[in-house]
């Protein structure tokens, strides 16, 4: 017979580990599966300065370590494996792992986003030194330098626009010869000074020696190729949430992200999602740790008005 918790946290970035921190102090048995690096997206993070009273010179990594350290020793939980399958259409769900299952009262989704990739040649060797997916995160390391913006569409066009509060010179480079954007937020960009557009092109390649150098173009409709010297590439390509697992299960919206309300709960009675999985408009550490906090109170609730 498994075991049977309070709550199992799918996910262990900073979504789930302030679950697990937030539950294992309310005197719940909490339980985070993760099957891959806990932090998940933050520790992709070089440096995290605006996380509030981050500690000096704070990164990632760093910051990841020490919010599961926290939760570890209030007593949560924690599991390396990967789900294969849910069952909640029970009183008690399940979580079907590769060899074991584990069962728990409630369940906080806290699986994340990420980024699409371009996957030119260095964009993984440089990410977080000077390759970003972030603008909010990242644009302030750009002040007074001169940036790359690779994309398009709304999240491509805002974060330019973004960036030009930091940077001297922001060039977008997209594949197509106009915008996917709203036509509000293109014209602004457009009549911003700091803005350079590169059309019907793609980065072919990014490089530098250990921090980004450059960037090589190649025009679609040429085929001609450039070589374009900058600080930073801040890729905006399109983000996939993490959800392939609960569709079906729990409600979405065309994209995948998790339908959840301000209290974190979802379409299912007891199942909860927290972090960039779900809709929302801001995608950050200190948004995801606030829903897993939620999602976490809200589960002890649930715990509270159907289990005793």
């Amino acid at each position: 017979m498994s075991k049977l918790y309070d709550v199992a946290i799918i996910g262990g970035g900073p979504a789930g580990l302030a679950a697990g921190l937030y539950a294992s102090r309310a005197k719940m048995s909490a339980i985070i599966i993760e099957r891959g690096k806990w932090g998940g997206q933050a520790t992709t993070t070089e440096e995290l300065e605006n996380y509030p009273g981050a500690i000096e010179h704070p990164t990632g990594p760093k910051l990841m370590e020490r919010m599961k350290n926290q939760a570890e020793a209030f007593g949560t939980e924690f599991l390396k494996d990967e789900i294969i399958g849910l069952d909640v259409s029970g009183e008690i769900k399940v979580l079907k792992l590769g060899k074991s299952e584990i069962q728990a009262r409630t369940i906080i989704i806290a699986t994340g986003a990420q980024p699409t990739l371009l996957g030119a040649p260095g964009e993984l060797e440089l990410r977080g030194k000077g390759v970003s997916y972030c603008a909010t995160c990242d644009a302030d390391f750009f002040t007074e330098l001169e940036v790359v913006v690779v994309g398009g569409g709304d999240a491509a066009v805002e974060e330019a626009i973004y960036l030009t509060k930091f940077a001297d010179k922001v060039t977008v480079v997209h594949r197509r010869n106009e915008f996917r954007a709203a036509k509000s937020i293109v014209e602004k960009a457009l009549s911003n000074d700091k803005i350079t557009v590169i059309w019907d092109t793609v980065v072919e390649e990014i490089y530098g020696d250990g921090i980004v150098e450059g960037v090589k173009l190649k025009n679609v409709k040429t085929g001609e190729a450039s070589d374009f010297r900058t600080d930073g590439v801040f890729v905006f390509v399109g983000t996939k949430p993490i959800s392939d697992l609960f569709k079906g299960i729990v409600n979405m919206d065309e994209k995948g992200y998790i339908i959840a309300d301000e209290e974190m709960r979802t379409s299912i009675e007891g199942v909860f999602a927290a972090g960039d999985v779900r809709v929302k408009s801001l995608r950050q550490v200190i948004t995801a740790a606030a829903d897993g906090a939620i999602a976490a109170v809200n589960a002890e609730k649930y715990i509270e008005k159907n289990f005793h």
